[in-house]
């Protein structure tokens, strides 16, 4: 006999909710399903990553819509958005309106996302066709690229909320991490002007009382790649521990960034020494819930102050081996010691509130 590797939890929950994994008789994909999913979003990505390398080193060279990056990046779509229509295609046996009733647990909003995407598509070749190619902070604000990157987001998240809705663990957490890592890189080429794995800025003097704006910028990027990173962790965290789940996003949107750059020697091993600090936070989260368990007080916060802490560390200490820290100590152990109350704030809003004991 095989032991199920459901999550109890999960089980009971949906036991008690009619139809939440498993709506209306269709029956959820499988794990062989989802990875099919994320090969294809990962066709996608690729084609996001060639396009934002193109606009970084060759933007000269670009001439309208119709680009080989572009190219990639479609067929990823096209491909990632036939086959979740296929996905529920294929369940019309006891969903006639297929269109309508045949998503699997988690890829309806996958749907949402192919609508979102392809009309963000027809807006952007209008767009490059009439108004020309977009450069730097145009190209991160079009708001046809905007629309985009966010059907992106929902349609590469989807085997995450199928792993969810299946409280599988084991190998079906692999697609799920790796659904979450595609997720968290889509919104990376938008962010360019933002990112803390392109910034230098603590290799900079922090300057004179007025003349600061460099060391504010960088701090800021601390604090909005935090958010970026420790969102989708704490949403994994929450149902429980899973190995990867912090480590792969840092690798996923490092990747990403320096891959636009062309891997500079500093922001390489500075990327390197963060993803070393993320496997060291999932290993110490890990072993945070076998002492404590689920439902420890103060589970969420801590993690994400642990999360956060121990990248942004990782991350300073590798710039300061390569080009040497000049921020003063208390810039460079305020910046860690900040993000890791953003990480703690970003885990108290993703616990569950609890229920009050009813009154004797």
């Amino acid at each position: 006999m095989t032991r199920s590797t459901a999550d109890p939890g999960t089980v009971a929950v949906d036991a008690a909710r009619p139809g939440r994994a498993d709506r209306g008789g269709v029956r959820p994909t499988s794990r062989g399903e989802d990875l099919v999913t994320v090969l294809l979003g990962a066709c996608l990505v690729a084609g996001a990553m060639s396009d934002g390398w193109a606009h970084t080193n060759i933007i000269e060279t670009i001439e309208g819509f119709f680009t080989p990056w572009h190219g990639l990046l479609y067929a990823g779509f096209a491909a990632t958005a036939g086959w979740t229509c296929w996905l529920a295609y294929q369940r019309r046996d006891v969903a006639p309106r297929w269109w309508r009733d045949g998503w699997p647990a988690g890829y309806r909003v996958g749907a949402l996302g192919v609508g979102v995407f392809l009309l963000g598509g027809l807006a952007d070749m209008l767009w490059h066709e009439t108004l020309g190619v977009e450069v730097g902070l145009d190209a991160s604000f079009s708001p046809s690229h905007l629309l985009i990157d966010a059907g992106a987001v929902l349609l590469l998240s989807s085997p995450l909320r199928s792993w969810w809705a299946s409280g599988e663990r084991g190998l079906r957490s692999v697609t799920g991490v790796l659904s979450l890592t595609m997720a968290a890189m889509a919104p990376v080429i938008l962010l360019t002007h933002s990112s803390a794995f392109l910034s230098v800025a603590p290799t900079e003097a922090v300057g004179a009382y007025g003349n600061q704006n460099a060391a504010i910028l960088g701090v800021d990027a601390y604090l909005l790649t935090t958010v970026l990173l420790a969102t989708p962790f704490l949403l994994v965290h929450r149902r429980r521990a899973t190995f990867g789940a912090g480590a792969a996003p840092v690798a996923g949107v490092a990747l990403f960034n320096l891959v636009m750059v062309e891997f500079p020697a500093s922001q390489t091993v500075a990327a390197l020494a963060a993803l070393l600090g993320a496997v060291l936070a999932d290993l110490a989260l890990l072993r945070l819930d076998a002492v404590r368990g689920r439902d420890a007080v103060l589970r969420l916060p801590i993690a994400g102050a642990v999360y956060a802490g121990l990248v942004w560390a990782g991350h300073l200490l590798g710039l300061a081996v390569t080009d040497g820290l000049r921020w003063t100590p208390e810039v460079s152990g305020g910046v860690v010691t900040l993000t890791a109350i953003v990480g703690a704030v970003l885990g108290g809003l993703a616990a569950r509130p609890t229920t009050p004991a009813p009154a004797a």
